[in-house]
C-alpha cells in the first residue's frame, strides 16, 4: 500500500500528467465532436483498438500536439503505472462517497417519514371514535406540503437541473452532450435534500434515480481533484481534467448509484452500459464494477452500525424487495406523461408556478390517500406474521387493520415489499384494483414536477399491485392448484413488467431485479416479461427517458442511424457555410468571430493558402473555441513572442486550470493594438482532423461519430477544401417517425 501511495505522490510531484483538460472535449449543442488523424484506412483499426485498450481516444486526440508530446516524453513507465493506479483509487473513492450519501438519504427518509406517519397515525386513532377525522386529513396534507415546499423551492429557485430523477440528463452527458450544471456540487446538495423532502412528503416518487444522479456528480467532482464551486484545488488528478476521462468516471458514479439504490453491483454496471455510456472498453468495465462493489459495501457497513449490528452486511440496498423462495400500461403511462410535460413546458415554466404545482400534487396525494383509506372496508387480522410498520385500525374491529392503509400509509419502498411478501389474503381484489388505478395517475402526474424524484419505485409499486391482483384472480379460478398459491410472485413479475414498459430497460433491469430479490429462480420469467414489455411498448410510444430527452431538444445520438436514412449524404446533413480561420490569423478577426452571438460555434477548421497560387485555401487543421479563448487570455501573439524572448511558454497546465469553466470571450480584454497582432495556430490546432468526402452516406457518418467518439467531422471536396462541417446536432435531428424519416427541431443554446 505504501508503494502505491509513493508512486502516486511521485507522479504528482513530477507533474508528469498529460492532459488537454477540456482542450478536445468542449461541447455545445450547436457544435459537437472532434478527433485527430485522417479518416482513410484508420477508422477500422481505431474502432478495434478502442474496445480493448483504455483511453485510446485520449491518445489519438493529442498525439500530434507538440505540447502534449513534450510532456509525454518526460513521463516514465512508472508514471503510466501510477495513472492506472490513480484510476482505481478514484473509483474506490467514488464508491465510498456514493455509499455514504445513500446511507444518509436512507436514514433521513426513515426518520422523517417515520415521525410523520407516527404523528398522523396517533392523530387518526385519537379522532376515529370521537369524530373530527377532517383534522387528521388536514394534518396529513399540511405535513406533506411542508416537506414538498422545501424541496420544491430548492429545485425551482436554487438549482432547476436537480428536478426529476436526473437519469435523462446523465444519459445525455454520457452520450457526449454537455448539459450545463448537471454535475456540480450545488446540484448534488439540492438533489439529495430534495429527494429526502419528496419521499418524506408522501409523493409518488422513489429515490433510485436521484441516487444515480448523485453518484454521477460525486464521480465528476472526485475525478478532477478540485471543486470549482468551492474554489478549492487539491492539486490531485490533474491528468483527468478533460471530458473523456471525466465521462468514464461519471459512468462509474452512475453504476455506483444503482448499486447503492438496489444492492445490485452487476446491475449497476449493466445499467451504465445499457442506458448510459456511449463508449466502452474492458478496463472501464472492471473499474466500474469495483466502484459498484465498494458502494454496496460502504452502504452495508454503515447501515449495520446504524441498526446496531456492526459487521452484519446483509442490507441489500436502499430499495430491496426481500428474498423469494406489458408494455401497454407502460406505453399509456408514457403517453399521458408526454402530454402533461408539454403542458408544463408551455404554461408551468415560472418557478413560483412550479412550486405551486408541487404543493397541489402533495395535497391531492394526501387527500386521495386519506379518502381511499377512509372508505375502504378491507380489514385483515393483525397476526404475528404481519409486519406492518404503521398499521391503521380505523373502523376495523380490534385486532384488525385497514389493508388499504398498508399500500398508502407507507413509503413506496415499504409498500412494494408488503405487496411482494404479505401472506395470501392480505388484500382483496377491489383494494388492489382501486389502488392501482389511483396510484397510476398520481405517479404519472408527479413525474416531471420541480422536485427531485425517481420513477423506478412508483412503477414497481403500480406493477406489484396489478401483478398481485392477477395472481389473486388466477388463484380464484383454480382454487385447488398450489401453483397459484403465492400472489407475491405475480407482484414481482407485474412490477418488472410495469417498470420495463415505462423505461424500456431489459438486460440491466433483469439483473437488478434478480440481485434485489436475492434469487435467480425468477430470472427467466423476468427476462421474458421485460422483453415483451419493451416490444409492445415500443410499438406505441418511446421510453420515458427518451421522451423527456426529446422534449428538451437535446441532440442525443442513439446506437444506430435511422433505418431509412441511407439515401442521405454528408453534403445534405452538414452545416454550411463554415467559419474557418487561417493558420496565421489576425487577433481581431478571432475576437470578432468568437464574440458573434448569432453563431455560437465550438469548432473551427483551419485552412492554409498556397503561396504564389490562386488556388482556394485547403484544410490543415481544426481548433476549438476553448483553445482560442485560452490563447487569447494568455495573449499568445506572434509579435509578443518575438519582442519578449523571455515570455513564459504556454503549458498544458494553463488549459487544465481553465477546465471546465472556460471564461467567456466577453471577459477577455484585447486592446486595439493587440487586435492588429497575429496568432499562429499551428502549435495548438488539431493538425489531422477526421474528414469525409461529401458523398459519404449518413449511416456511415453516424457510425464514425458513435464508434470513434467524434465531435466534429469536416466535409471536404476532392481537393481537400472545406465545404461543410457535420456536428452532433446535424445527425441527431433525423428521426424515424410514424411517417418515415423526420427532421426534428433541436435546441439552439
Amino acid at each position: 500500500m505504501l508503494c502505491i501511495v509513493f508512486e502516486i505522490l511521485y507522479v504528482h510531484l513530477k507533474n508528469a500528467h498529460r492532459n488537454w483538460s477540456d482542450f478536445w472535449m468542449s461541447v455545445s449543442l450547436n457544435r459537437s465532436y472532434n478527433l485527430p488523424l485522417n479518416l482513410a484506412g484508420r477508422a477500422f483499426v481505431l474502432s478495434f483498438f478502442f474496445f480493448f485498450f483504455t483511453d485510446v481516444f485520449d491518445e489519438i486526440k493529442c498525439i500530434h500536439l507538440s505540447l502534449f508530446l513534450e510532456e509525454e516524453r518526460r513521463m516514465s513507465h512508472m508514471g503510466f503505472r501510477c495513472l492506472e493506479i490513480s484510476r482505481w483509487v478514484i473509483c474506490g473513492l467514488i464508491g465510498i462517497l456514493t455509499g455514504l450519501i445513500a446511507c444518509f438519504i436512507d436514514i433521513m427518509v426513515e426518520k422523517l417519514a417515520g415521525c410523520k406517519y407516527q404523528v398522523i397515525k396517533e392523530n387518526i386513532e385519537k379522532f376515529t371514535e370521537v369524530g373530527g377525522l377532517s383534522i387528521s386529513l388536514i394534518l396529513w396534507a399540511v405535513l406533506n406540503c411542508a416537506f414538498v415546499l422545501v424541496g420544491g423551492i430548492m429545485v425551482a429557485y436554487i438549482e432547476p437541473i436537480a428536478a426529476g430523477s436526473g437519469i435523462p440528463q446523465i444519459k445525455c452527458y454520457l452520450n457526449g452532450v454537455k448539459i450545463p450544471r448537471v454535475v456540480r456540487l450545488k446540484t448534488l446538495l439540492v438533489k439529495v435534500l430534495g429527494v429526502i423532502c419528496s419521499v418524506a412528503g408522501g409523493l409518488a416518487v422513489g429515490k433510485e434515480g436521484p441516487m444515480i444522479h448523485s453518484g454521477a456528480v460525486v464521480a465528476a467532482g472526485v475525478s478532477q481533484g478540485r471543486s470549482t464551486s468551492l474554489k478549492r484545488d487539491f492539486k490531485m488528478f490533474e491528468y483527468f481534467r478533460r471530458d473523456t476521462e471525466k465521462r468514464d468516471f461519471v459512468s462509474a458514479g452512475a453504476a455506483a448509484g444503482v448499486s447503492a439504490a438496489f444492492g445490485a453491483p452487476v446491475g449497476g454496471v449493466l445499467f451504465s452500459l445499457e442506458e448510459g455510456a456511449s463508449f466502452w472498453n474492458q478496463m472501464l468495465t472492471w473499474r466500474i464494477f469495483f466502484a459498484s462493489m465498494i458502494s454496496t459495501f460502504t452502504l452495508n457497513f454503515f447501515l449495520s452500525i446504524y441498526h446496531g449490528k456492526p459487521g452484519d452486511l446483509s442490507n441489500p440496498g436502499l430499495i430491496n424487495f426481500g428474498r423469494f423462495e406489458s408494455g401497454l400500461l407502460g406505453a399509456l403511462f408514457n403517453s399521458i406523461n408526454y402530454w402533461l410535460t408539454i403542458f408544463r413546458i408551455r404554461y408551468v415554466h415560472r418557478p413560483c408556478l412550479q412550486v405551486m404545482e408541487a404543493l397541489l400534487v402533495a395535497a391531492v396525494t394526501a387527500t386521495v390517500s386519506f379518502t381511499m383509506i377512509y372508505f375502504s372496508n378491507d380489514c385483515q387480522p393483525l397476526g404475528p406474521e404481519h409486519n406492518e410498520e404503521y398499521p391503521l385500525q380505523l373502523f376495523c374491529a380490534d385486532g384488525e387493520y385497514n389493508s388499504m392503509a398498508t399500500a398508502f400509509f407507507n413509503t413506496p419502498e415499504r409498500s412494494v415489499r408488503s405487496l411482494f411478501h404479505n401472506q395470501p389474503g392480505s388484500y382483496n381484489p377491489l383494494t388492489l384494483g382501486l389502488f392501482t388505478l389511483t396510484y397510476f395517475f398520481l405517479a404519472c402526474w408527479t413525474y416531471g414536477l420541480a422536485v427531485s424524484a425517481g420513477v423506478f419505485i412508483p412503477s414497481l409499486l403500480i406493477g406489484a399491485a396489478w401483478g398481485r391482483l392477477c395472481g389473486i384472480l388466477l388463484a380464484s379460478f383454480t382454487p385447488t392448484s398450489p401453483i397459484w398459491a403465492d400472489p407475491g410472485k405475480y407482484a414481482l413479475i407485474g412490477a418488472a413488467a410495469q417498470l420495463g414498459g415505462i423505461v424500456r430497460m431489459t438486460l440491466s433491469l433483469t439483473v437488478i431485479m434478480v440481485e434485489a430479490t436475492g434469487n435467480v429462480t425468477y430470472g427467466l420469467p423476468i427476462m421474458l416479461v421485460l422483453m415483451t414489455a419493451k416490444i409492445v411498448g415500443d410499438y406505441f410510444q418511446e421510453g420515458l427517458y427518451d421522451i423527456h430527452i426529446k422534449l428538451q431538444s437535446v441532440p442525443f445520438l442513439h446506437w444506430e442511424a435511422p433505418a431509412t436514412s441511407h439515401w442521405l449524404t454528408a453534403r445534405e446533413v452538414m452545416s454550411s457555410p463554415v467559419t474557418c480561420f487561417n493558420r496565421i490569423e489576425k487577433v481581431g478577426t478571432i475576437v470578432d468571430v468568437l464574440s458573434n452571438t448569432s453563431t455560437n460555434h465550438n469548432g473551427f477548421p483551419v485552412v492554409v493558402q498556397v503561396l504564389d497560387s490562386d488556388e482556394p485555401a485547403k484544410l490543415c487543421g481544426l481548433i476549438l473555441r476553448s483553445q482560442l479563448i485560452v490563447l487569447l487570455k494568455h495573449k499568445v501573439f506572434v509579435e509578443l513572442a518575438r519582442s519578449r524572448l523571455s515570455q513564459r511558454k504556454l503549458q498544458l497546465k494553463d488549459f487544465r486550470d481553465a477546465y471546465p469553466r472556460f471564461p467567456p470571450i466577453q471577459s477577455i480584454h484585447v486592446s486595439q493594438d493587440e487586435r492588429e497582432c497575429m496568432m499562429d495556430l499551428t502549435e495548438f490546432m488539431n493538425a489531422t482532423p477526421y474528414t469525409v468526402p461529401q458523398d459519404t452516406s449518413l449511416p456511415r457518418v453516424f457510425k464514425l461519430f458513435r464508434a470513434l467518439g467524434l465531435r466534429h467531422l469536416v466535409v471536404v471536396d476532392d481537393e481537400n477544401r472545406v465545404i461543410g462541417l457535420v456536428t452532433r446536432k446535424d445527425l441527431a435531428r433525423y428521426h424515424l417517425g410514424k411517417h418515415g424519416l423526420e427532421e426534428l427541431q433541436l435546441a439552439q443554446t
